[in-house]
């Protein structure tokens, strides 16, 4: 797929190629991510970036890089590429870069002298092990090739400076060192294929810079650790596996370890693979939890995101037990009907009232794609019936049912939807009292609950619930349509709607269960695709809007008050696409299969392979925000499936 590959002309012009970013991550929670030129540009990037006490916990960058120099007959090659303060750039590795292919794993080709060097990158896929194998593909000289780690060992969000404490020891192991540079934190086994000579040189390497934490307005610059170098003589057609772990390894193991795992990753020649190999990459597995990160390379495993990604991460991919195993594993975390804002092993924060929403809404797509309700209620049923009942006699005091049957929201300084900038400890938008996606999910909750009740057998409850449906569906339409516009309003609080123009709508239009008629979605519709609609899916907010802004850039305060007032949110596409396709039928599909298709060149754009959090909502809508999103891959593929799916 040509996309992801990249020639000299492309690596060298380093305007380019810093912003194209590589992204591998494992099922155990750890990753590894840089630019094509090798040269990182964030705090978080690295080639071993691990949890230190399981899937959900935080992550540490261990080993930030590995600097390889090539020794030819008394010249010396540094292919690392480092930038220091000052735009310095220290060595410039880049400029030996012939190639570079991402259609598989990471391979990088250089060309030094006479010799002609390949490294392939990959991350295991159980174990917190990164693997390089470096292969001299032609010489006409002998060669020695010499690696300097750059060592961080620190949490991904801070950034390491010089100081005192530091281990300097280091532990001879089988073809290499072992390190644990500070206490609690996870040894570091750097170890060969082959026997290397390791040289003691410790030092610290100053003010290395991060471009894109420069330009976001953060503290930008880290001191890195090298305790020495490795050094180790290579032939001509010969290969040498690096190894970087938690746990020490057996060096014999070393090639037939990495061939396997390489065999392992698919290729990806259409943008509908990309999207699969890109949706795994989510996926987390430990002793017996299964859970989904929100996105790389700074979000934990958000519970909102979790359930809104699974139809597209799972079930359009045929994944039953897989969304199954997550919904297990939240419900260890449910308490009184609410999920945790995330899962994780800190003290829970209940902030996300519709997350226990989404997660019904999951189980209804469970049952259209099974048509299993006795198994799915018998298994769901209790904690769909905590939820309701938790809202209806409310657990949590700012989060409740009115008389008329809506859903309120509303906590002071706190926002409670997914719209959740904060600027300076306030809300951007506090959209507190009704939100109208909240109470479509409700309304959809109500239905799909009865629905499963009623399908397994369940008469008493479903008998119960189903006065609530035409209740809250009556009060939905008389609290957010008015006759003076065509769409619905945002939220209302005390009685007084807010008109904004915003995407929140289509959620309640795309809903299996929606109080809206067809003509009123159709008019809703016909206002979205006008205000909001762009070559990358829904603006947050209409740009005829005072508030509009188009660009995400600036301080982070001046960021977060534009991604949630004019960026546009992949993760809406599927929303926007079930309610298209209801009302436009097979002649939306043409619109629709354009819209996907304009994705296809963006996954190049910036990092490979995948699809970022937010776009500007101004063309040409450049990526911004966390450079692979759940939500919005999940999104695409779940858009795709309907799309291709699709019958009248």
């Amino acid at each position: 797929m040509s996309y992801l590959n990249f020639g000299k002309e492309q690596l060298i012009n380093l305007e380019y190629s810093l912003n194209k970013e590589i992204l591998r991550s494992n099922q155990k929670g750890a990753y590894l991510s840089t630019t094509i030129s090798g040269c990182n540009t964030r705090k978080y990037h690295g080639l071993l970036i691990s949890p230190v006490d399981d899937i959900f916990s935080e992550k540490f960058v261990l080993l930030s890089s590995l600097d390889v120099t090539v020794l030819e007959n008394g010249s010396v090659f540094n292919l690392g590429i480092h930038r220091y303060t000052g735009g310095v750039y220290e060595p410039r590795g880049h400029k030996y870069i012939s190639g570079f292919d991402f259609s598989r794993i990471p391979q990088t080709t250089y060309q030094v002298g006479g010799a002609v060097l390949t490294s392939e990158i990959i991350l295991a896929d159980n174990e917190q092990q990164v693997m390089v194998r470096y292969t001299l593909e032609d010489a006409a000289l002998p060669v020695k090739l010499r690696f300097k780690p750059f060592l961080a060992f620190r949490n991904i969000h801070h950034l390491s400076k010089a100081n005192m404490f530091v281990n300097h020891r280091f532990k001879k192991v089988s073809n290499g060192i072992e390190m644990q540079l500070y206490e609690k934190l996870p040894h570091l086994f750097m170890q060969f294929s082959k026997k290397t000579e390791f040289v003691p040189v410790p030092d610290w390497y100053y003010n290395i810079e991060y471009l894109k934490e420069k330009n976001r307005g953060y503290d930008c610059h880290e001191d890195l650790y090298v305790p020495g170098y490795f050094e180790v003589a290579i032939k001509k057609g010969e290969s040498i596996i690096f190894s970087g772990s938690t746990e020490e390894i057996e060096p014999a193991t070393l090639k037939k370890k990495f061939t396997s795992e390489k065999n392992n990753r698919p290729e990806r020649k259409t943008f509908a693979e990309s999207l699969e190999h890109a949706a795994r990459q989510f996926i987390l597995k430990h002793n017996g939890d299964t859970g989904v990160v929100a996105g790389y390379p700074w979000y934990g495993s958000i519970t909102r995101q979790t359930f809104i990604s699974l139809p597209g991460l799972c079930l359009a991919l045929n994944d039953k037990n897989t969304c199954a195993a997550v919904l297990d594993t939240c419900l260890k975390h449910m308490k009184d009907g609410f999920f945790p804002d995330e899962i994780n092993r800190n003290e829970p924060v209940f902030h996300s009232p519709d997350s226990s929403l989404w997660f019904i809404w999951v189980l209804g797509k469970m049952f259209a794609k099974t048509e299993d309700a006795a198994q799915i209620w018998s298994k769901y049923g209790k904690p769909v019936k905590e939820i309701l009942q938790a809202f209806k006699n409310p657990t949590l005091k700012y989060v409740g049912v009115t008389k008329e049957g809506l859903v309120f929201a509303s906590k002071e300084n706190t926002a409670l939807t997914w719209m959740n900038s904060i600027v300076d400890g306030n809300p951007v938008l506090q959209r507190d009292g009704m939100p109208v996606e909240l109470n479509a999910l409700w309304y959809n909750a109500l239905n799909v609950a009865v629905e499963l009740a009623r399908n397994a057998g369940d008469n008493v409850f479903a008998d119960a619930w189903k006065p609530m449906i035409k209740k809250s569906g009556d009060a939905f339409l008389k609290t957010f349509l008015n006759n003076g516009h065509e769409h619905l309003a945002d939220s209302v609080k005390d009685g007084k709607p807010d008109w904004s123009v915003r995407p929140n709508m289509v959620i309640a239009m795309a809903m299996d269960y929606t109080p809206l008629s067809r003509e009123q979605q159709k008019l809703m519709l016909d206002v979205v695709v006008t205000d909001l609609l762009t070559k990358r899916g829904l603006r947050t907010l209409a740009p005829n809007h005072l508030r509009y802004r188009g660009i995400v850039e600036g301080s982070p305060n001046e960021r977060e008050m534009a991604i949630q007032q004019g960026a546009v949110w992949p993760w809406l596409t599927q929303f926007f696409t079930e309610a298209y396709l209801k009302i436009h039928k097979k002649a939306g599909i043409s619109l629709l299969k354009n819209l996907l298709k304009e994705y296809e060149n963006d996954v190049a754009e910036h990092c490979l392979g995948t699809v970022s959090e937010m776009y500007n909502g101004n063309p040409p809508h450049k990526a911004k925000g966390a450079i692979s999103q759940a939500w919005s891959v999940a999104s695409l593929i779940y858009s795709k499936y309907l799309v291709q799916n699709y019958s009248e």
